[in-house]
């Protein structure tokens, strides 16, 4: 579920200070203003662009390949599991029995098997494709990579007046953690654009909305439509003395376009019910048909079969209890799913945006961790589910051993994954900015396009 300041001087008709208007949208923790950003970014740019999106789905902890879409019926039963696969509508792709949703549409998605990670317990090699990150601590290298959504924002600036990267909650995998959504070297200006704190908190509406208001959407909407109306009645043109990104950031936050994006109450019934408790991708989906670049967003689903410790879960870190809570989760994970590939197809929108689903890893295919029923990590062979933007779907891509161990070649990598995000984006991960000590560094260190999704 989808879970402004004022000073007294030079005061306009309703009591909002021209300083107010000034500090709209900025972004207090760097000292820049949205102005500020929108005017980094146009002198940032480097190229117009494309019309292309995408929405990037973080399942935090590390999902079950040999539960979920790498299933092995004929490994050991101390392997194989609980579940069987059943067939889909692209002959030989099989999936979890769990996922009847998913395998109606199986010939629009792409399954990326044998997927090899570092193991950290986090997404950070997920967006920048670098193993920097120190093991399971939480803390970004450092000099870390920017995030893939920071290099989109980088070079494509914003498009149709929507930010370039839109993260919907955030990434860390707990709270204690660095954010992996870093722009780094790239500056502040390239940071997401959040909607659960320094995103929509930093759009400082005056009367007295707060932080904690937010939440509130009608509290929200309410203040922009205040502010629209002061606009309307500057008789005196004192906005005018304004630059143009000046100008522009009030246009982005008091437009109905730019609210409008982020409001999920204007989807018709009928889309609300079929998304059901997925509000995160209906967003997504909002906001990218709006024209923003990458949105990217953790997919938790809280499940929970008993009242007893480590009985109850919004993750995907199975050590215990694997099969319980798949059993919970993967129908309305399958549902979420569903509702998102099938609406993008339906609004045509199916060769602009890709959508990425992945973790940070696998689970153990060998059962039996916390639990005897649990799985432990495995960062030799996680998934990769994709659809749209033009890739080929109707495949399943790579191939692990019999017991789902490792990858029966090459296996592939997030830089892989990356490189092939990029390129759906128009972006050459070639490309080149320079980090904080003035050194040259690329956008991916390494890694080639799926040359089978192109």
């Amino acid at each position: 579920m989808l879970r402004l300041h004022r000073s007294e001087r030079t005061r306009f008709c309703d009591g909002i200070s021209r300083r107010d208007f000034l500090r709209i949208g900025g972004l207090g923790a760097a000292g820049l203003t949205l102005a500020d950003v929108l005017r980094l970014r146009a002198e940032a740019a480097d190229s117009a662009p494309s019309p292309k999106s995408v929405i990037m789905i973080y399942l935090p902890g590390g999902p079950s390949h040999l539960d979920m879409y790498d299933m092995k019926p004929d490994a050991p039963a101390e392997y194989r599991g609980e579940f069987y696969p059943i067939g889909t509508n692209v002959p030989g792709m099989r999936i979890c029995e769990l996922m009847p949703l998913q395998a109606r549409i199986a010939d629009k998605l792409a399954i990326v098997r044998g997927l090899k990670t570092q193991g950290a317990h986090d997404p950070y090699e997920l967006v920048t494709g670098s193993p920097g990150r120190s093991r399971n601590t939480g803390q970004n290298p450092s000099n870390p990579l920017p995030a893939f959504g920071c290099v989109a924002s980088r070079v494509r600036g914003y498009s149709r007046g929507m930010p370039p990267h839109v993260g919907i909650k955030n990434l860390r995998l707990l709270p204690s953690y660095d954010d992996p959504d870093t722009p780094a070297y790239l500056g502040s200006a390239h940071q997401a654009f959040r909607t659960d704190g320094p995103g929509l908190g930093d759009l400082s509406l005056p009367q007295g909305v707060t932080l904690d208001r937010l939440n509130d959407r009608r509290a929200l909407l309410s203040g922009l439509d205040r502010l629209q109306r002061t606009l309307d009645q500057d008789k005196a043109g004192v906005l005018a003395e304004m630059d143009t990104y000046t100008r522009q950031a009030l246009e982005i936050i008091s437009s109905n376009k730019v609210r409008d994006a982020f409001d999920i109450s204007r989807e018709p019934e009928r889309t609300r019910a079929a998304y059901g408790e997925a509000t995160d991708l209906l967003l997504a989906r909002r906001l990218v048909e709006a024209g923003v670049s990458v949105v990217t967003l953790p997919l938790r689903i809280p499940v929970q079969f008993g009242k007893g410790v480590g009985e109850q879960a919004n993750h995907w870190d199975t050590h215990a209890h694997n099969f319980k809570f798949l059993r919970l989760m993967l129908p309305r994970y399958d549902r979420a799913v569903y509702a998102l590939i099938t609406d993008l197809y339906q609004r045509g929108l199916d060769k602009d945006v890709a959508v990425v689903i992945w973790g940070e890893f696998g689970r153990t295919p060998k059962i039996g961790d916390s639990t005897p029923d649990g799985r432990g990590h495995w960062p030799e062979a996680g998934f990769v589910l994709l659809s749209g933007g033009g890739l080929k779907t109707g495949q399943v891509i790579g191939e692990t051993d019999r017991r789902g161990e490792r990858a029966t070649g090459k296996p592939f990598t997030p830089s892989n994954v990356l490189a092939t995000l990029y390129h759906v984006l128009g972006i050459d991960p070639a490309t080149t900015f320079e980090d904080h000590a003035g050194r040259p560094r690329f956008v991916l260190e390494e890694g080639e396009k799926i040359a089978a999704l192109i």
